[in-house]
C-alpha cells in the first residue's frame, strides 16, 4: 500500500511540475552569465552563479542552458533553494577527458527540493579516454567519476535527458525522496567498465519511466536502502540487466524493499532480472522482499532469471560462508523470450537464510540456435509456480 501511495505522488509531482513549467516568470540564462559555447571554454563559473541566483530567488525559476556545446568541470548544485527550480539543458554538456578531474561526480545537486531537470540537452562523460586509462593504469581509482548525482534531493524530476559516454555511472540516486527519471537515454558501450546506467541508493519512492539504457554495466542497479521503486517500460541492452545489489558485503547495509518492474526489454544483456548478495556473514541478517516482476520480455539474454546468493568476485569468501540475507516474497510473473545459456531461470539461495516464497508464474523461455535444452536449478529456495512452465520449473 506504501509504495502505491508514494508512487501516485510521483506522478503527481510529475503533473504539477509539466503544468508549472510554463509558468515561470525567472529565467537565468547562463550566457548572460559569461558562458561560451564552444566546447573548450571552461563554463564551470558561470554555470554556478547562475544557480547561484536562482536558487536565492523566490517562486518558480528556471536555469537555461541554450542550444550550444559546453566544456564543463565538475559544478556542484547545492541547496536549500527558495523555491521550485528548474534546470533546462538544451545544449550538449562535455566533461573533461581527465579521468581524475573530479571525486565521485560530474554534475551534482544536493540539499535541494523540488527540482526539475529536463533536455533535450546531452551529458557527454568523454569515458572513453578514461577507460582505456584505467586498463593499463593499476593504480587507477576504482570509481570514475558519475555524470550526474542527486543527493538527498526530495521531489525531483528528471525527463527527457541523454547521456552518453560516462567515466563511472551515469545517474545516481543517494538519499533522496520522490524520484521520477521519464524519458532518459543512456548510451555506453557494452565493454565499458562499470558505466551503470541509473543507481539508486538509499533512496525511497524512485520512479523509472520509459527510459532506453544501453550500458557496459547495471541498466539499473538498485542497492542498499532502497525502498518502494517503480520501474516500468524500460529498454534495457547491451548491459548487464536490471540488478538488485549487490548485497550484504558490508554491516551498515540498510533493508531493500517494494520494488516493481513492469513492461520491460531486455535484449543481449548478460543478465535478465537480476538479485546478487555476497557470500559472506554481517553481525545481523538483512531483509530483502516484496519484489515483483511482472510483462517481462527477453531477447537473447544470459541469465534471464536469477537469484546469486553466492556471489564473491574476489574469490576471497570461505566455502563455509552463507549469504547472510533474507530473501522473501518475491515474485516473477509472465516472463517470457529467449535465453543465450541452457540454465533460463538459476535460484542459488543461501543455505543459511533460504528464499522464501519465491514466485514462478507463468514463464515461456526457450533456447537460442545453438544454446541446448532449457533447464531450471533451484537451491534453498522455497516457493511455488503456477501457469505455462517452460522449461520445467523446480520449484
Amino acid at each position: 500500500m506504501a509504495a502505491k501511495v508514494l508512487f501516485a505522488l510521483c506522478l503527481l509531482l510529475v503533473f504539477i511540475a509539466e503544468s508549472q513549467a510554463t509558468k515561470v516568470k525567472n529565467f537565468f540564462n547562463v550566457m548572460n552569465y559569461g558562458a561560451t559555447a564552444d566546447g573548450k571554454t571552461d563554463n564551470s563559473a558561470a554555470f554556478m552563479k547562475a544557480w547561484s541566483d536562482a536558487c536565492n530567488s523566490n517562486g518558480k525559476v528556471a536555469v537555461m542552458i541554450p542550444r550550444g556545446t559546453y566544456f564543463v568541470k565538475q559544478v556542484i548544485f547545492k541547496g536549500p533553494c527558495k523555491g521550485l527550480t528548474i534546470v533546462r539543458i538544451e545544449g550538449d554538456l562535455i566533461a573533461p577527458s581527465d579521468p581524475f578531474f573530479a571525486k565521485d561526480t560530474w554534475i551534482n545537486f544536493r540539499y535541494v527540493k523540488n527540482l526539475i531537470v529536463s533536455g533535450p540537452g546531452r551529458l557527454d562523460g568523454q569515458g572513453s579516454s578514461a577507460w582505456e586509462d584505467c586498463t593499463k593504469n593499476h593504480n587507477c581509482r576504482p570509481s570514475l567519476p558519475i555524470s550526474m548525482t542527486f543527493d538527498f534531493v526530495t521531489n525531483g524530476y528528471i525527463h527527457h535527458l541523454s547521456s552518453i559516454n560516462s567515466k563511472g555511472g551515469h545517474f545516481k540516486t543517494y538519499g533522496c525522496e520522490n524520484m521520477t527519471f521519464k524519458k532518459v537515454k543512456i548510451s555506453a558501450p557494452g565493454d565499458s567498465p562499470n558505466t551503470d546506467g541509473i543507481k539508486i541508493a538509499n533512496s525511497n519512492g524512485v520512479a523509472i519511466d520509459r527510459g532506453n539504457i544501453g550500458t557496459g554495466d547495471d541498466c539499473i542497479a538498485i542497492i542498499s536502502g532502497s525502498k518502494n521503486v517503480s520501474i516500468s517500460d524500460v529498454f534495457c541492452g547491451p548491459g548487464h540487466g536490471i540488478s538488485v545489489g549487490s548485497l550484504g558485503h558490508n554491516d551498515w547495509e540498510q533493508n531493500v524493499e517494494n520494488i516493481k518492474v513492469k513492461n520491460c526489454t531486455l535484449s543481449d544483456t548478460t543478465n535478465g532480472l537480476r538479485i546478487k548478495s555476497w557470500a559472506t556473514p554481517l553481525s545481523k541478517p538483512l531483509k530483502v522482499s516484496n519484489f515483483v516482476y511482472e510483462d517481462i520480455v527477453m531477447n537473447n539474454v544470459y541469465n534471464p532469471i536469477i537469484i546469486d546468493q553466492e556471489y564473491c568476485p574476489s574469490g576471497t569468501c570461505s566455502n563455509k560462508d552463507a549469504s547472510h540475507v533474507e530473501i522473501s516474497d518475491v515474485s516473477f510473473k509472465n516472463i517470457r523470450g529467449s535465453s543465450n545459456t541452457q540454465v533460463a531461470v538459476n535460484l542459488k539461495c543461501s543455505a543459511k537464510f533460504p528464499c522464501k516464497n519465491i514466485i514462478l508464474d507463468t514463464i515461456d523461455l526457450w533456447q537460442n540456435r545453438g544454446v541446448g535444452r532449457l533447464s531450471n536449478l533451484c537451491s534453498n529456495v522455497n516457493g511455488a509456480s503456477y501457469g505455462k512452465q517452460n522449461p520445467s520449473s523446480c520449484l
